[in-house]
């Protein structure tokens, strides 16, 4: 069963207060969600393997380490991007993939109408980014995606999910391990997290 991490921190806490305000203005809100993200790297990368390497220090030789994997980045278009640049900025040698999905009008099942991945991907951990764990229907597809280019180290990373969302994701993903900044009560009818943030891609951009 996936690991689910909740981050219970101040700094996130008040954050996400300030993003689920609707009266936080399109600025605030994409600046604050990007650094959400970087705040939430420190927990995702807390596991990850390190190599020893020899260096010298302007005093003496020493054994560091630095990190065993590649890193890649691939948010969900469009409201992934949101979190893109805060992750990246903690982990400024992460490439960056993209994944583009759609939910078809007539099967609502969800489509691709967009991938690009890095080359080094099934080599690296992969941080699946979407702000929203709500029905869980994009993530799950995404990772579908993924591990059919032959990727196996993928973390799903979000801001906002409910029980509907992460039981989606436990089911289909059982290996993937699960990062959200809150955990909140439900979906209602439309689809939407309760009481949730609103439409996290029309908030970034200033679409509504």
């Amino acid at each position: 069963m996936s690991k689910v991490t909740v981050l219970n921190h101040p700094l996130i806490d008040h954050k996400m207060s300030q993003v689920r305000d609707k009266h936080t203005n399109t600025k605030a809100f994409r600046e604050t969600v990007s650094e959400i993200g970087a705040l939430i790297t420190y927990e995702i990368t807390r596991d990850f393997k390190t190599t020893p390497k020899t260096i010298e220090t302007p005093m003496a030789v020493m054994t560091a380490y630095e990190l065993e994997k590649p890193v890649v980045i691939v948010p969900i278009l469009r409201a992934g991007l949101g979190m893109v640049d805060g992750i990246h900025n903690i982990i400024p040698t992460a490439k960056i993939g993209h994944i583009g999905i759609y939910r078809d009008e007539e099967t609502l099942e969800p489509k691709s109408y967009y991938q690009k991945f890095p080359k080094t991907i099934t080599d690296s951990v992969v941080l699946v980014v979407d702000p929203m764990l709500a029905t869980g229907g994009s993530a799950s597809y995404a990772i579908d995606v993924l591990k059919k280019h032959g990727v196996l180290d993928i973390r799903y990373v979000g801001l906002v999910g409910c029980p509907e969302g992460i039981q989606r994701l436990q089911n289909d993903h059982p290996d993937v391990s699960i990062y959200l900044a809150a955990l909140d009560e439900k979906l209602d009818k439309n689809g939407y997290i309760v009481p949730g943030l609103g439409d996290c891609g029309d908030r970034l951009f200033g679409t509504k």
